[in-house]
Order: C-alpha cells, then structure tokens, then sequence
C-alpha cells in the first residue's frame, strides 16, 4: 500500500494526500518550522487552527536538548510538545555542517570531522563533542517519534567543485543505504511505521543531480526530498534543478524540496511536480515585522515560473504606518487581520512588545498555508 495518492493533477501539479502513522495530510503542503518542539511563539493548537496538519522538527537541536531518551521516556515528540497532527524530523546533518562556524567563532574550532562512518561535531552552546552515524540519526528519529524521518545525507557548500560534489553524493547514497537497512531490521509494525525519506544532492551540476536520484530511487524509498537548495546558491538555480530532477523522481512517491523558500518559489515548485516544503521565512520575516499581504483577486499562475504579483510584502514599522487605522490584510482570515490594525500592529513593534512578533508570526503562518490551500484547490 502506497503512502501517497494522487486526487488530481493539474498541468504538473500534484494534488494529493500523504497517509502517516498519525493521520492523513493533504498535498501539496507547508510544514511550519518546530525546530526544538515548537513553532517560535505560537500554541500548537494555534498553529493547527492556522491549517497546518504537519510540523518539522529538528533532530540536531532535540538530540543536544532535551535529548531523545527524555522525550521517547515523555511518550515522544506528539506527546511532548502536545501537537495532535504529524511530525517530520530532519536528519541533523545540515545543522552539523551549518552550525560549524558557530562552534569555531565560539570555541575556536567547529569540531566537524567528516568521515566513512559518520560525522563527528562540537555542540555551538555547551563545547561538547558528539558523533552522529547514518544508524544514530533514524535512532534518534524513531525516539522522537516522528512520522516522516529524513537519512543522514552530506549538504555539500556552495560553491564546490564537481569532483566534491561526486564524492559528497555518492557517500549520501551509501549512507542512505546504511539508513534503509537499520531502518528495516527495526521490523516496526505498520501503525508504527513512520515513513523513510531520502535526499537527492549533487550541488549545482546536472549530471550529478540525475544520477543522485537515480542511486536513491533504485534503493527504493517512501519519499524523495530535494537537499543542498538553501546553502548559498543563486536562487536562479532552484528552478534548473528542479527541472533536472523531478523527472527522475517517481510518480507514485511524495516529492519534498527542503529549506524553502518565498512564496512565488512554492508556487513555482509545486506548478514544477513538489508536494512538501518547509521554511523559517514566515516566523523569522514576522518577528522583524515584516508580512506577507495578498494582492486582492490575483490568480495564482500554474506556470513554473511564477511570479510574484499575488502577493506584497510590507515592514509594519515604516512610519506611514503610524495613523494606519486599517485592518493588516483585509484578505486574510487570521487572529490578527480579524482584529487588529496596522497602526496597532507597528506601535507593538516600535515599543518592543513580545505581542508584536507573535502577531505577525501568526498572520505570515496563516498567509503560507492559505497559500497552499489555494495551489490544492485551483484549476
């Protein structure tokens, strides 16, 4: 029985539903960013209000604190944080890699020792060493819980040669290999089952990416997650590695780009074959008081290159706002459209009220999954 099925398919686009051990979610999809087991300053049963039905978690920050035994001792991650819907936990590998400088500007060296076997880091808070194998990484996500758990990959820099890019690839698909195999000598029973994704990577090259997805899907998988996308590249790049991709991807398996990104890029992903994304854009653009404001009777293009004219941006703490006795967004059906006005809105942040960022958190949420319910139900 496949995970995933297709309900309607529009040009590329995918419309589906995403069957999970905690419950269904439909395609495509938004995963507001829980990264230690919650949504910066949102309830969960906000964020569920707000239409999300899947939230990711981060397996590197949840490994470090509070720690996975102490969360599988809880119940898991559902229980811990009390969201009712499903989880996706990453794997931990592209914090270990990115949050390196972070360890070195701290303690003098990042720590990151890259091996066959694993790959070994130094905690950016505490100084503390730790390794995380390919087996330690699906371990730490079946203690937590999670619905949707990630294999261990290497996220190569942007820029690298292609020579790195090729070593880099073809270790994430041995450690790929490594994953499935523990992952299935755990002989979890179907209701405990979560689902098994892999992660394309290859950098920028064309080459590299087909045969990366080529190796992952021979290994045979649950779902196919697109990696390496938010590390620097030009963003002109996301739209040629999707296309060099997602053709070798199945048709039957749910299609996930990792890491981002702005709204007109969602759109075009998913005009483009994706199903699932994440980003912290909503949240952290929310708590500098930046929000998204939809553009009234703008039809969203089911081109894969769309444009940005269905929605504007504006920073709330602009002057003119100051007398703005408005709604925020008069399109929007959110706590704070509902209720409050932009002068309101911008006075919190100009006097460092804590309200004003969960606010605008809330609003910007509410725009990406309103956006999301709107790619499912368009023609």
């Amino acid at each position: 029985m496949e995970a995933w099925k297709l309900k309607k398919l529009i040009k590329y686009r995918r419309v589906g539903e995403l069957a999970t051990k905690s419950g269904s979610v439909q395609t495509p999809f938004f995963m507001p960013i829980a990264t230690k087991g919650a949504v910066k300053h949102l309830l969960p049963e906000e964020v569920r209000n707000l239409g999300a039905e899947i939230v990711l978690g981060n397996t590197y920050h949840l490994l470090l604190r509070p720690g996975a035994e102490l969360i599988e001792r809880a119940g898991d991650l559902h229980r811990f944080m009390n969201w009712p819907g499903s989880i996706l936990t990453d794997s931990g590998g592209f914090q270990v890699f990115s949050l390196g400088a972070r360890a070195q500007k701290r303690f003098g060296a990042n720590g990151v020792k890259l091996s066959e076997e694993g790959v070994e880091f130094v905690d950016p808070i505490s100084g503390d060493r730790h390794f995380l194998s390919p087996e330690d990484s699906i371990e730490t996500q079946l203690k937590l819980g999670s619905d949707i758990i990630m294999v261990l990959d290497e996220c190569p820099p942007y820029p690298c040669a292609w020579e790195y890019a090729l070593v880099s690839l073809e270790r994430t698909t041995r450690w790929a290999e490594r994953c499935k195999k523990y992952f299935e000598n755990q002989k979890l029973s179907l209701s405990q089952r979560p689902l098994l994704f892999a992660i394309v990577q290859g950098g920028v090259y064309e080459d590299l990416r087909k045969e990366s997805a080529k190796q992952l899907v021979e290994l045979g998988f649950d779902g196919y997650a697109i990696g390496g996308v938010a590390v620097g590249e030009p963003r002109e790049t996301l739209k040629d590695i999707l296309e060099w991709t997602t053709p070798y991807l199945p048709e039957d398996k749910p299609r996930y780009l990792m890491g981002l990104g702005k709204p007109e890029e969602i759109v075009a992903a998913v005009n483009a074959g994706i199903d699932m994304f994440d980003c912290v854009i909503p949240t952290r653009e929310g708590r500098h008081g930046r929000l998204f404001i939809w553009n009234e009777q703008t039809e969203l293009s089911n081109d894969k290159n769309a444009s940005e004219n269905f929605y504007k941006t504006i920073n709330i703490s602009n002057e003119k706002y100051k007398e703005d006795f408005s709604l925020v967004d008069p399109s929007c059906d959110c706590g704070l459209c509902s209720k409050y006005t932009r002068a309101y809105l911008r006075h919190l942040f100009t006097v460092g009220e804590p309200l004003a960022g969960r606010l605008a958190s809330l609003h910007n949420l509410r725009f990406y999954l309103k956006l999301m319910e709107r790619l499912r139900e368009a023609e």
